[in-house]
């Protein structure tokens, strides 16, 4: 049995990543419970024209057979329960509001409730944060949940791969969440190193 990844999609600026991440994942028939917030489908409406389940449908590849789309207000779902098993969580992208929560235990929506059942359970949790600058206080919740278990990685593209597109940067980032989740997908170029 393959276990599924909670995927969600919080209220930061960077709602092309989340859609790239989901169209890759449900391409690649990866098992996902999807969150997202209130404010995570403002965000996609806002920057990517993207207003409803229908939509973020057609606009990830009209895939959805390993996809189970959940109310973040449903702190009753799979997610918020460590006996309910899964392969780790992704946030992306994931405001620094969702941080302090998760670095605080607070806990106040199942997004929230999810991610504190990864770092309890010991599961990988990925929050790919979409701020700049960072103020001090930004620091120490990365700091608190990185050493609670998450990784933190920020939407910073590389330029080693000499993009031309804004998609070709969107998936330099895709493809490293990839990485960290530990699936087998490659669709970008990697650094091979110099002689």
């Amino acid at each position: 049995m393959t276990l599924p990844w909670v995927l969600a999609i919080t209220g930061a600026s960077g709602a092309p990543y989340a859609v790239r991440l989901l169209e890759v994942l449900a391409s690649n028939e990866v098992p996902l419970h999807l969150i997202v917030s209130k404010y995570g489908w403002r965000l996609l409406e806002t920057e990517v024209d993207v207003g409803s389940r229908d939509q973020l449908v057609a606009a990830t590849g009209g895939d959805w057979s390993h996809v189970t789309l959940l109310d973040d207000a449903d702190r009753g779902a799979a997610p918020a329960s460590g006996s309910a098993p899964s392969a780790g969580m992704v946030i992306c992208p994931c405001s620094m509001g969702t941080v302090s929560a998760i670095a605080q235990g607070s806990s106040r929506s199942l997004i929230e409730r999810a991610a504190d059942v990864a770092l309890k359970e010991r599961r990988p949790l990925v929050l790919v944060p979409r701020e700049t600058p960072f103020s001090l206080v930004h620091l120490r919740n990365l700091t608190a949940v990185t050493e609670a278990g998450a990784i933190v990685l920020p939407a910073a593209p590389g330029f080693y791969h000499k993009p031309k597109t804004v998609s070709d940067l969107v998936d330099f980032v895709v493809q490293r969440i990839i990485d960290h989740m530990g699936l087998d997908i490659t669709f970008t170029s990697r650094w091979e190193g110099r002689e």
